[in-house]
């Protein structure tokens, strides 16, 4: 039996270099970088120099790039740091000419935005929570036109997590800055990162963040780009670790994992993004042409290379799922911090899907080890599945 692994949203393998990169870090180069004697000031080289790499490839400087145990913290952080640092004042709530602090995020962002986002409602900030149009993408014009006087924060990710679709973040970025240049502007980029420019003067942003693992780093590594000068409070207190601004001994390994990460991406991720996007055109094609009743998620064009989305009429997403497990191919039915969950995805019923219809979603998530013959024995193997659950349904038949 084949073993397909097409998760890479989800989390990405390691690479060998990563690997081999950080195993001195575990064992003779241990030093705590904040050590004053050599080996700790060797430490904190290796740690300087893996943030130079960070910053090359977003465009920014070193002192504006954080190191974070994830992207779920480095949300967390920027979304609660802005919040603090301009919606209160004396551990109040501050009114802006009367009225609570306002912040914009869209309907489909990641639980790490939207849960941080009625976080602060519930302590009295005012959120608006953006519609998407049936293609996943949100308009700048809907951006532009949710700014108000007190607005302070506008959250956009870069590529929706669960079907793929890129966000025009410059464009957004540009109307929201015409309309109030006072406005942090904070973008995830998690699932953008491997495939598309991140340089944050290109993006237009002030706050920016990633993952490790989602670039074959390991998990546990995540960064916060703060932008000079922006509003912002750390959340995270203690020693003076991260200038001042996340406190806690540094995750030497992973960083130097992540920065290694980073160089390999940089070097191959024009040629690996043609790559995925044939053999996702080739997935996408296939599906849609053999299995009847099956939709592409979100817009064909306007999404990253690895990621395709599907609605599949009368199945339930999970059986598909776990047959293709049986059968050694490995898939999601959403995003993987979602899994478990009985409610339908907010993605895909933000986007106008019914529950049931979202209930027989499938993403599938390509990467960097993805072949044409896994596509190939995708396509062998998913259409009976589908037919066999049809046929076992008790519902009308498709």
């Amino acid at each position: 039996m084949r073993f397909v692994y097409l998760d890479y949203a989800a989390t990405t393998p390691v690479e060998p270099e990563v690997v081999e990169a950080m195993r001195p870090y575990f064992t003779e180069k241990f030093g705590n970088p904040s050590s004053v004697y050599t080996l700790g000031q060797e430490i904190r080289a290796a740690v300087d120099q893996s943030r130079r790499v960070v910053a090359d490839f977003l465009g920014a400087k070193s002192k504006e790039i954080l190191f974070t145990s994830c992207a779920t913290e480095s949300i967390n952080s920027a979304i609660k740091g802005v919040a603090e640092a301009k919606g209160r004042e004396g551990g109040r709530l501050k009114l802006i000419n009367g009225q609570p602090p306002h912040i914009i995020t869209s309907a489909f962002e990641h639980h790490a935005v939207l849960h941080t986002c009625q976080h602060l409602q519930r302590l009295g900030f005012e959120v608006t929570y953006l519609p998407v149009n049936s293609d996943g993408i949100i308009k700048a014009c809907d951006v532009e036109s949710a700014i108000k006087e007190q607005t302070i924060l506008v959250a956009i990710m870069y590529v929706n997590n669960e079907i793929g679709t890129i966000q025009p973040i410059s464009e957004i970025s540009k109307a929201v800055k015409e309309k109030n240049k006072n406005v942090v502007f904070f973008t995830d980029a998690v699932q953008g990162a491997g495939y598309l420019d991140c340089q944050v003067d290109s993006l237009g942003v002030d706050m920016l963040a990633l993952a490790g693992h989602k670039i074959y780093a390991p998990k546990g590594i995540g960064v916060l780009y703060v932008r000079s000068r922006t509003p912002w409070i750390p959340q995270q207190d203690g020693g003076g670790q991260e200038y001042r601004s996340r406190a806690g001994t540094e995750n030497v390994p992973y960083i130097i994992g992540l920065a290694k990460a980073v160089e390999l991406l940089k070097k191959d991720q024009e040629e690996l993004g043609k790559k995925i996007t044939q053999l996702r055109d080739k997935l996408v094609d296939g599906v849609l042409r053999n299995v009847p009743n099956s939709h592409l998620n979100g817009s064909r064009e306007n999404r990253v290379p690895n990621i395709a989305s599907f609605s599949i009429e009368g199945v339930e997403g999970e059986s598909v799922l776990l047959m293709l497990d049986r059968q050694g191919i490995y898939v999601s039915t959403g995003s993987a911090c979602s899994s478990g969950t009985l409610e339908p995805s907010h993605v895909l019923t933000a986007l106008g899907l019914s529950p049931e219809t979202a209930h027989g979603s499938l993403r599938f998530s390509l990467g960097r080890h993805t072949s044409p013959e896994d596509m190939d024995y995708v396509l062998e193997v998913l259409p009976p599945i589908i037919q066999r659950l049809r046929e076992m349904s008790p519902t009308k038949q498709i």
